[in-house]
Protein backbone atom coordinates (compact mmCIF):
# COMPACT_ATOMS: atom_id res chain seq x y z
CA UNK A 1 0.00 0.00 0.00
CA UNK A 2 1.54 3.26 -1.00
CA UNK A 3 1.78 6.25 1.30
CA UNK A 4 -0.78 8.19 -0.75
CA UNK A 5 -3.27 5.30 -0.53
CA UNK A 6 -2.72 5.04 3.23
CA UNK A 7 -3.18 8.78 3.64
CA UNK A 8 -6.38 8.66 1.58
CA UNK A 9 -7.72 5.72 3.60
CA UNK A 10 -6.99 7.48 6.91
CA UNK A 11 -8.51 10.71 5.60
CA UNK A 12 -11.66 8.90 4.40
CA UNK A 13 -12.07 7.20 7.79
CA UNK A 14 -11.65 10.47 9.67
CA UNK A 15 -13.98 12.42 7.36
CA UNK A 16 -16.67 9.75 7.58
CA UNK A 17 -16.39 9.64 11.37
CA UNK A 18 -16.58 13.43 11.63
CA UNK A 19 -19.66 13.54 9.41
CA UNK A 20 -21.38 10.82 11.38
CA UNK A 21 -20.58 12.45 14.71
CA UNK A 22 -21.77 15.85 13.49
CA UNK A 23 -24.97 14.37 12.08
CA UNK A 24 -24.35 16.28 8.87
CA UNK A 25 -24.26 13.28 6.56
CA UNK A 26 -27.48 12.45 4.77
CA UNK A 27 -28.75 8.94 5.42
CA UNK A 28 -27.85 7.86 1.91
CA UNK A 29 -24.25 9.10 2.20
CA UNK A 30 -23.90 7.54 5.65
CA UNK A 31 -24.94 4.18 4.24
CA UNK A 32 -22.27 4.35 1.53
CA UNK A 33 -19.45 5.84 3.61
CA UNK A 34 -19.82 4.47 7.13
CA UNK A 35 -16.89 4.76 9.48
CA UNK A 36 -15.40 1.32 10.17
CA UNK A 37 -15.98 0.00 13.67
CA UNK A 38 -12.68 -1.91 13.89
CA UNK A 39 -9.54 -0.25 12.55
CA UNK A 40 -5.98 0.25 13.74
CA UNK A 41 -3.13 2.34 12.40
CA UNK A 42 -0.09 0.12 13.07
CA UNK A 43 3.55 1.23 13.27
CA UNK A 44 6.67 -0.93 13.70
CA UNK A 45 10.00 0.88 14.31
CA UNK A 46 13.45 -0.45 15.11
CA UNK A 47 14.80 0.74 18.46
CA UNK A 48 13.59 1.46 21.95
CA UNK A 49 10.78 4.01 22.35
CA UNK A 50 12.81 5.85 24.98
CA UNK A 51 15.89 5.86 22.72
CA UNK A 52 14.27 7.42 19.71
CA UNK A 53 12.10 4.88 17.89
CA UNK A 54 9.40 7.55 17.65
CA UNK A 55 11.94 9.90 16.07
CA UNK A 56 12.98 7.12 13.65
CA UNK A 57 9.31 6.56 12.76
CA UNK A 58 8.91 10.21 11.80
CA UNK A 59 12.11 10.01 9.74
CA UNK A 60 10.64 7.20 7.62
CA UNK A 61 12.55 4.27 9.20
CA UNK A 62 9.29 2.67 10.36
CA UNK A 63 6.82 0.42 8.60
CA UNK A 64 3.15 1.21 8.97
CA UNK A 65 -0.27 0.07 7.80
CA UNK A 66 -3.91 0.85 8.28
CA UNK A 67 -5.58 -2.41 9.36
CA UNK A 68 -9.29 -2.54 8.58
CA UNK A 69 -11.30 -5.55 9.70
CA UNK A 70 -14.57 -5.21 7.77
CA UNK A 71 -13.45 -6.58 5.33
CA UNK A 72 -9.93 -7.47 6.48
CA UNK A 73 -7.29 -5.45 4.64
CA UNK A 74 -4.20 -3.40 5.33
CA UNK A 75 -1.30 -5.83 5.30
CA UNK A 76 -0.36 -9.28 4.03
CA UNK A 77 -1.98 -11.15 6.94
CA UNK A 78 -4.91 -8.86 7.66
CA UNK A 79 -7.53 -11.62 7.95
CA UNK A 80 -5.44 -13.49 10.53
CA UNK A 81 -4.68 -10.26 12.43
CA UNK A 82 -8.37 -9.36 12.58
CA UNK A 83 -9.22 -12.86 13.81
CA UNK A 84 -6.51 -12.63 16.50
CA UNK A 85 -7.86 -9.25 17.62
CA UNK A 86 -11.47 -10.46 17.59
CA UNK A 87 -10.49 -13.32 19.93
CA UNK A 88 -9.31 -10.80 22.57
CA UNK A 89 -11.90 -8.08 21.80
CA UNK A 90 -9.21 -5.76 20.45
CA UNK A 91 -6.98 -5.91 23.54
CA UNK A 92 -3.50 -6.37 22.04
CA UNK A 93 -1.95 -6.88 25.48
CA UNK A 94 -4.25 -9.88 26.03
CA UNK A 95 -3.10 -11.77 22.94
CA UNK A 96 -1.87 -15.20 24.06
CA UNK A 97 1.89 -15.65 23.87
CA UNK A 98 3.04 -18.33 21.48
CA UNK A 99 5.56 -20.87 22.68
CA UNK A 100 8.35 -19.81 20.33
CA UNK A 101 12.07 -20.06 21.10
CA UNK A 102 13.66 -16.67 20.49
CA UNK A 103 17.34 -15.70 20.56
CA UNK A 104 18.56 -13.69 23.52
CA UNK A 105 19.70 -10.81 21.33
CA UNK A 106 18.73 -7.27 22.21
CA UNK A 107 17.58 -5.62 18.98
CA UNK A 108 14.57 -3.65 20.23
CA UNK A 109 11.45 -3.12 18.15
CA UNK A 110 8.80 -0.62 19.20
CA UNK A 111 5.23 -1.00 18.00
CA UNK A 112 2.21 1.25 18.25
CA UNK A 113 -1.45 0.69 17.42
CA UNK A 114 -3.92 3.58 17.40
CA UNK A 115 -7.55 3.34 16.38
CA UNK A 116 -10.75 1.82 17.66
CA UNK A 117 -12.35 -1.52 18.33
CA UNK A 118 -16.14 -1.66 18.65
CA UNK A 119 -16.16 2.08 19.26
CA UNK A 120 -13.54 1.85 22.03
CA UNK A 121 -10.35 3.85 21.47
CA UNK A 122 -7.15 1.81 21.22
CA UNK A 123 -3.70 3.26 21.90
CA UNK A 124 -1.11 0.55 22.47
CA UNK A 125 2.66 1.09 22.52
CA UNK A 126 5.25 -1.48 23.54
CA UNK A 127 8.95 -2.16 22.99
CA UNK A 128 9.94 -5.80 22.51
CA UNK A 129 13.49 -7.17 22.91
CA UNK A 130 13.60 -8.26 19.27
CA UNK A 131 11.33 -9.08 16.32
CA UNK A 132 11.04 -12.75 17.34
CA UNK A 133 9.63 -11.77 20.75
CA UNK A 134 7.32 -9.28 19.00
CA UNK A 135 5.91 -12.04 16.80
CA UNK A 136 5.61 -14.48 19.71
CA UNK A 137 3.64 -11.94 21.77
CA UNK A 138 1.47 -10.29 19.09
CA UNK A 139 1.14 -12.94 16.40
CA UNK A 140 0.08 -11.51 13.07
CA UNK A 141 -1.14 -8.11 14.27
CA UNK A 142 2.17 -6.34 13.55
CA UNK A 143 3.23 -8.69 10.69
CA UNK A 144 3.41 -5.87 8.16
CA UNK A 145 5.92 -7.50 5.82
CA UNK A 146 5.08 -10.09 3.20
CA UNK A 147 7.54 -12.62 4.66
Amino acid sequence: MTTSLKAKAVRDVLVAAALLLAGAAPAQAAARHHAPDEWLYLTVARGDATAGAARDASAGAARDALLLCDPPQGHARAAEACADLAAVDGDIGALPARNTPCPMVYAPVTVRARGQWHGRPIDYTHTFANSCVLQARTGTVFALDDD
